[in-house]
């Protein structure tokens, strides 16, 4: 059963001279419960725009959104305020790029999670919040001595650990993390995401990642989603697209990073640059970068073809080979 279902997902911009910004053009998707997924692009191509759609933290006066986000039933797109925070932290929680920022450098530890504690349990005791909190911190490897600290005193690492157990708090079904180890050293990256990966096996979490770093992906995910410009281009299991990608796009992205098998190759970078999203594309918006684009790329857009199992690519390529 699908824990987590996008369908049609659109979100326009209102930019400046009145001009139009299709930040996120039509993608889909599901996940099952207990599932990760990665999703990988570069920057400006709409992944974190649409992780602030689901909960509604993308403004109402610029942003335009249109389409269904499905958490179980309910529709985080279209459902009333009230039901929308009943869900946040307890249900969805998110950990956001460079989060670490948003801690308090002159409150202890303690008291910051207490606050957000309260919040959702205005009538628990003291000590009943301590014992929550210094299990949650124990969780991500920090011992209940930190609770009477000052984020300032702890590294970076640390720090970014905090803000982990702040959003297990409640034990939510669907966590979200955008870009939450990009600052680290590869060293902390990978000792958090084994202790993420542990946690998601303990409280029979769905994950959500944003990253730039295929390895986390293929460390710690099960999906993939790939998307350019806006536009999904490539979606399926990590094994499949890693070992085996189909679109264009994922090619170059992996070919630009060192193997994750070993294998001493040339890195190679995608030439050209992102499109111009103010503009309107008839054809696939990769085309002017795409070394096998041809007439037919240019002018008409490219649907979306599930080859084996679920694994689904944008790219007319593949659909000449169904019609062969």
């Amino acid at each position: 059963m699908e824990k987590f279902t996008v369908k049609d997902l659109n979100i326009t911009y209102n930019g400046k001279n009145r001009k139009k910004v299709y930040a996120v053009d039509d993608i889909s998707f599901e996940l099952k419960a207990g599932e990760s997924l990665g999703i990988i692009g570069e920057s400006g191509s709409g992944k974190s725009t649409m992780i602030h759609s689901f909960l509604r933290l993308l403004p109402e006066k610029t942003a335009a959104v249109t389409g269904h986000a499905y958490f179980d039933d309910i529709d985080l797109l279209n459902c009333g305020e009230k039901e929308l925070k009943d869900l946040r932290w307890k249900e969805i929680a998110v950990v956001f790029q460079k989060s670490m920022n948003s801690l308090s450098q002159i409150h202890k530890i303690g008291t910051q999670f207490e606050d957000i504690y309260r919040v959702h349990y205005p009538k628990a005791r003291k000590q009943e919040m301590k014992e929550a909190i210094c299990n949650l911190l124990e969780i991500v490897n920090l011992g209940p001595h930190v609770y009477q600290m000052y984020p300032f005193e702890l590294s970076g690492g640390m720090q970014q650990r905090l803000n982990i157990a702040l959003s297990l708090m409640f034990h939510p079904s669907l966590l979200i993390m955008d870009e939450a180890t990009t600052a680290l050293d590869v060293i902390t990256q990978g000792q958090i995401m084994d202790e993420i990966s542990e946690i998601e096996k303990r409280f029979s979490i769905t994950r959500i990642m944003i990253t730039h770093d295929l390895s986390v992906v293929a460390s710690s995910c099960e999906r993939i989603l790939v998307i350019y410009a806006g536009r999904l281009v490539e979606y399926g299991k990590k094994e499949e697209i890693l070992r085996k990608p189909l679109h264009p796009y994922t090619q170059g992205l992996i070919q630009s990073f060192p193997s994750l098998y070993g294998k001493k190759e040339q890195l190679k970078s995608i030439p050209g640059t992102l499109p111009d999203l103010s503009q309107t594309y008839q054809g696939c918006i990769f085309a002017p970068r795409c070394r096998y684009a041809s007439e037919r790329c240019f002018k008409i857009r490219p649907q979306q073809y599930i080859l084996e199992g679920d694994h689904k690519v944008a790219c007319h390529k593949y659909g000449e080979k169904k019609d062969e």
